[in-house]
């Protein structure tokens, strides 16, 4: 497993990190989970991020509990705030981030968060006391670094602009050959800043795993077929994209990697991204995806699948 520098940070993390949206604490039973986690430590993985809003609350309760025997120090942790805890706890008001944080560290059974992440971008509160807030938060020592995801352009660099707070080392987006639209703006201002991406759905909600085929109905169990996830997924679900990923096998077959591995492998080669979250619920998963990690593939092959996924996409 190789790792990478975390923007401007001293935290080095791995490449492919594991995530619990949908997950553990909530969709995964409680020994399966555990194996994953095992399994991702096993592998090298470092990394580990969640969210206060995953099973409100669950998936940090789960986290919490897992991680408690292991060195503190061998294990980066990030987790974020912003969607709804109840019917009155929501944002990035000072208030919310005091209330949350302090949730979060007792959830999570520890005295400091790496990396503290803002969900999405608050429009109700102003910019200046949400960066005064979470910069409060580092200078009290519990948390380390701060991170966003899926803001607007012109609001982090508001933020890089704003003086006197913490600056910003990650930004979280949705980003994988199926979803390209962070090369446009954000990673670039990123690049230049001293933020580092840490790619969220690198394998299109499954989709550029292969086990989705044009002309078949998604297999039972599935994130496909489930109401509760596959919301992001319906768009990805169609005959050509469908068609054009099972068009990738024989280029992932010639780098000697699985589609899996070869999409993260893809994700990977952008110098900006720090790291590829992953969902699992086998630790066989884990080991698999793992194997992108330092993964050497000639540009040729991503050029091509590059080529494949437009042409599905016009």
């Amino acid at each position: 497993m190789q790792t990478r520098r975390l923007g401007d940070s001293d935290l080095h993390v791995s490449e492919i990190s594991l995530g619990s949206w949908l997950t553990y604490g909530v969709g995964v039973e409680a020994d399966k989970a555990r194996r994953c986690l095992d399994a991702a430590f096993d592998a090298g993985i470092n990394f580990i991020d969640t969210a206060n809003v995953y099973g409100r609350g669950a998936a940090e309760s789960f986290l919490g509990e897992a991680l408690a025997d292991r060195p503190r120090d061998s294990y980066v942790l990030a987790t974020k705030l912003f969607f709804p805890m109840s019917d009155h706890d929501r944002g990035l008001s000072r208030a919310q981030v005091e209330k949350q944080l302090d949730a979060s560290l007792k959830r999570l059974r520890t005295d400091v968060i790496d990396l503290y992440q803002c969900h999405r971008y608050d429009d109700s509160t102003p910019l200046e006391e949400t960066m005064e807030a979470l910069s409060d938060a580092v200078r009290s020592g519990k948390v380390r670094y701060l991170g966003f995801s899926e803001w607007p352009v012109d609001r982090i660099r508001a933020a890089i602009d704003m003086a006197g707070v913490e600056k910003f080392v990650s930004s979280q987006p949705q980003y994988s050959l199926l979803h390209r639209d962070p090369e446009e703006d954000v990673i670039p201002l990123c690049a230049a800043n001293g933020i580092s991406q840490i790619v969220w759905s690198p394998l299109g909600q499954g989709v550029l795993t292969g086990k989705y085929k044009p002309g078949e109905a998604p297999a039972t169990g599935t994130r496909a077929t489930s109401d509760e996830m596959g919301g992001f997924i319906k768009g990805l679900m169609t005959p050509a994209i469908l068609d054009a990923v099972q068009q990738l096998r024989p280029l992932a077959d010639e780098a000697g990697l699985s589609l899996s591995q070869f999409a993260l492998a893809w994700v990977l080669r952008e110098p900006n991204v720090a790291s590829a979250i992953i969902g699992a619920s086998r630790p066989e998963q884990v080991h698999e995806n793992a194997v992108a990690s330092g993964a050497k593939v000639d540009p040729a092959l991503f050029a091509k699948a590059e080529r494949i996924v437009a042409a599905a996409r016009r």
